[in-house]
Parts: C-alpha cells; structure tokens; sequence
C-alpha cells in the first residue's frame, strides 16, 4: 500500500475532467479518524492501492468488473449510509471543492456524501456552531443571524483554561451528529459511517472565545462495543493539525475509560498515520511508568503496565515489540530500555505540553437499555 499523494489525486482529477481545480489539502497530523474516526476505521490517513494511476475514462471502464457502473456506484455512495462499496471510488473522488468553516477555508481531501447539488457549487458553507450547510452566501448568512447554537448541542464534561469537552448521544442529536460525520469524512479516506449515529457517543472538543464553542475535533465511541473498543473514529480538523490536539483526544480516551475501570483501544485496523499517532502516545507513557519503577523492587510487567494506563496487554505488548524492548533471556521475557529512548524521551520532556487533568473531569459511565442504543421515534 502506498500513500495517496497531492499529485498524483490532481492527475486523476485532471484525467477526468470532473474538477476546475486541484486538491489543495493541507499537510496535517494524523486524526487517528477513521476516524476517524463510525469512525468504522479509526483515522486518519489516505491509503491508496498500488494500481497504476488511471489515464482515461476507457481506460478506467476496461478495469472495471462486469456490471460495475461508476455513475450508480457515485449515487449508491450519496444516497446510502455504506460508504464501501468500492474503496478505490471513494478514495479518489473529492466531491466538493472548498468549505468554508468559520473564519477557516478547508479543501477537502476525500469524498462525503453530502447531497448531490453541493458538488456542483464552487464553495459550500457551514455553520461552526450546529453543522448546517449552505450552497450559497446569502442563504448561509441568513441562518447565521438566526442560529442561536453557540456550543455542542450535549453536556460539557471538562473545561480548562485551554480546551473544553462536551459529550453528545447519537441518538438524541441525530442531525448534528450526522452533520458532524458528513463534515469529517471529507479528511477520513475510510470512514464507513454517517448516518446510523445513534449506537455511538461523540466526545467533541471545542476551544473558546467571545463568540462561542469552535470545534477542533472530536472522537466516537460504541455506547457497547462487544470489542472493548473505546474510541470508533478520532479526527483533528486540518486547521487545528501539528498543534497537539490530536494527542489531547487519545489521552481524553483514555482518561474515561480509567474512570470506567476498563481496558481501552482504539478500533481496528488502525490506519497507518492512525498507528504511528497512537504508537507515539503508548511509547511515551510506556517509557514514563518505565522509568519512574527504575531501582524499585517492585516487579513490572505488561499486565501492570497494562493496568496503571488503561491500555489493553495486546496493545503495550506490540508497542514494546515496535520498540524492540522486549527481549527473551535466559528462558525469560524482559523489557529493556535502550538509551537512545531515554535521552529522547527527556528531550521531549523539555518541551512544554498541554495535558488533560483527570481531575476536571466531571462525568459518570453512561448506562444504556436496549431501547437507548437503538432507533427511537
């Protein structure tokens, strides 16, 4: 597999005679979103296959199978909650050409299902505040003198002095949470879902100013996943990207499922950007509880590690294997630290970094019946 690069989504693009313009998406930090994200496929990264890159459309309709149409495959894509159908469609058609979100001009990077007109309108609008869009200025400032939403449309579970938290049930804010998805998964290249949002909690962070609540990104997870999964899809808008809120949503995650006394992953498969984000976090704290047990008697292991950080033994076992501290002597597995990791972990340590205070937390695990996780009218 091969990442989908800038150039070579604007020669598809230009071979297809379907776009004014390239794509412009910005260099971003992984969202981990599959994400990012129903975040089916948690973040954030754009596989592309290793086919060779398509010159024409004969060319393209001779690889296609038999009784593919590309033209019902894009409608199958608008009109249904699947966004699987075809990977390689969804990964190389960006349907809207520019979003503007806020004070911000996003590019999208990827395909989203919003309705068909909006491809066809050199800029779409959207409300930063309840997610509605707009095809044109006028209607769009219309709604903005009216839209009385200046936060999450859920209960703000953390607040300080940088960023807060609100917590948002699927199923009773259907439409933003929806809204919310069809935003996302125009930087997610395999998020699979949009429009059953009610199995899902949406945990989304928000700086603040004079105006309101702007959204910087968000993470869902199952209100019950069979798997353990504590985050489904984690997505950092490309405006907010390389300022470490990304490392702000994992650690969020984990800070809950602590208070939740469980073990906590991220869904799999991770995406390739999504792994090395999510391998950087573990990595760190790994190294932290590491070496604050050196000269200790206590004995570690990865069930104790496992323990104090919430993370799942498969995850810290693979995590010391990436980093190659596990090691088999004398008919025993031990975890060494190599000091390169340790003089690079202090040097991170110089850096200042924002961090979450489990103790501004102010929330208790949600309980749910039969009838809360699914459809309700």
């Amino acid at each position: 597999m091969k990442t989908l690069t800038h150039a070579t989504f604007t020669e598809f693009v230009e071979s297809q005679n379907t776009q004014k313009s390239a794509s412009v998406g910005p260099d971003g930090e992984p969202s981990t979103a599959r994400a990012s994200a129903e975040p089916s496929a948690t973040p954030v990264t754009a596989d592309a296959g290793d086919d060779p890159e398509v010159d024409g459309k004969e060319e393209e309709k001779d690889d296609e199978p038999a009784g593919f149409s590309r033209e019902a495959e894009i409608e199958k894509l608008r009109t249904s909650g699947s966004m699987t159908q075809n990977p390689t469609e969804v990964s190389r058609i960006r349907n809207i050409s520019k979003v503007q979100f806020g004070r911000h001009d996003l590019f999208p990077w990827y395909f989203s299902p919003y309705p068909e007109q909006f491809s066809l309108e050199d800029v779409i609008y959207i409300c930063e505040f309840c997610l509605s869009y707009y095809g044109d200025d006028f209607a769009f400032n219309r709604h903005r003198k009216k839209c009385s939403l200046l936060h999450p449309p859920g209960n703000e579970i953390y607040r300080d002095d940088y960023v807060s938290f609100f917590e948002i049930d699927g199923r009773r804010q259907r439409t933003w949470c929806r809204n919310l998805c069809l935003l996302s998964k125009m930087f997610l290249d395999h998020k699979t879902l949009y429009y059953d949002v009610d199995p899902f909690l949406f945990y989304v962070m928000t700086t603040r100013s004079e105006k309101g609540f702007h959204l910087v990104g968000y993470f869902s997870k199952e209100k019950e996943s069979a798997d353990g999964y504590n985050v489904a899809c984690i997505l950092t808008l490309p405006q907010y990207q390389r300022k470490g809120f990304g490392r702000l949503l994992i650690q969020f995650s984990y800070a809950l499922s602590k208070i939740e006394n469980k073990l906590g992953s991220p869904e799999k498969p991770l995406s390739d950007l999504g792994l090395l984000s999510y391998r950087q976090f573990w990595s760190e704290n790994i190294l932290d509880v590491l070496l604050n047990n050196c000269g200790k008697d206590d004995k570690v292991t990865i069930e104790s590690i496992s323990s104090v950080l919430s993370m799942t033994t498969q995850d810290v076992e693979h995590t010391l294997q990436a980093l190659k501290m596990q090691v088999y002597h004398k008919s025993d597995h031990k975890i060494v630290i190599p000091e390169k990791l340790i003089k690079q972990r202090e040097k991170q340590m110089g850096k200042v970094r924002r961090t979450i205070d489990s103790e501004r937390i102010q929330w208790k695990p949600p309980v749910f019946t039969a009838s809360n996780r699914t459809w309700g009218w």
